[in-house]
């Protein structure tokens, strides 16, 4: 598993699990050998890719496969169609790998990988493409466009991996780990933009990859709004590290 939220609001921890293609809640005390309470597998279902996010306020659970987002009803057991999907050539979504969702702004973002280190055909470095951040509405549905996209490279973004989004400053804050091959890659970050951002837009905070932070490969990222911190994974340091960061808070 590449995901694990928790939902605070009703206790439960929701994990996907892609190669089931299912997706599991279990209670938030769970321990041991102890069974989901509910599962969301089959074919009415369909694919389900390896990371999501869960809505409590409406009850609704978000993830992605291909090139789409599907909206599943959080209390839902068994072999479930999904309520919602985004998918078709307007919604510009490729290789999605990160996904957020704020249910008091209703916004969705969805963060996209490069073809960097992967088998996708380029016929040059210059026309391999970036990664991208796409905002859309919570309630979008089909062949829809996304309110914006923030891409290009005054935005610093190779691929997006986890995501959080603050609604109190509708901030979208994004690990962005570079080229996926390799292991320090150049211009790593941690990159916060707003939900209005639209177009090359460079972040507004950012805390690089380097020696002063010890940042090398930003991966995972939780915000902790109560110390004004905010917590990130590295997958080259393999480690978590913290920052007090008052100011966007």
């Amino acid at each position: 598993m590449h995901d694990v939220r928790y939902d605070a609001v009703h206790d439960e921890i929701v994990v996907p699990v892609p190669y089931a293609q299912a997706i599991l809640t279990f209670r938030g005390g769970a321990d041991g050998q102890e069974g989901p309470i509910r599962i969301i597998q089959g074919p009415k279902t369909g694919a389900i890719g390896s990371r999501l996010d869960v809505d409590p306020v409406h009850n609704e659970i978000f993830t992605y496969t291909g090139n789409t987002v599907t909206v599943y009803p959080r209390e839902a057991n068994g072999d479930v169609a999904p309520i919602r999907v985004i998918r078709g050539p307007d919604t510009q979504l490729k290789r999605p790998y990160g996904i957020a969702v704020d249910p008091i702004n209703d916004i969705l973002v969805i963060g996209l990988n490069s073809n960097f280190g992967s088998d996708e055909p380029s016929v040059s470095e210059e026309t391999k493409e970036k990664g991208a951040i796409l905002i859309f509405n919570r309630t979008d549905n089909g062949n829809i466009k996304p309110r914006g996209v923030i891409r290009g490279p005054k935005s610093g973004i190779i691929r997006i991996n986890q995501m959080q989004l603050y609604p109190q400053r509708k901030l979208i804050v994004a690990a962005m780990p570079g080229i996926i091959d390799d292991m320090e890659p150049q211009g790593a970050f941690l990159g916060i933009w707003t939900y209005d951002d639209n177009g090359d837009v460079p972040p507004k905070w950012k805390l690089p990859a380097g020696d002063r932070t010890k940042l090398k490969k930003p991966f995972g990222v939780v915000l902790n709004p109560k110390n004004k911190e905010v917590i990130i994974s590295d997958m080259r340091n393999q480690g978590v590290l913290v920052f007090s960061v008052p100011e966007i808070f």
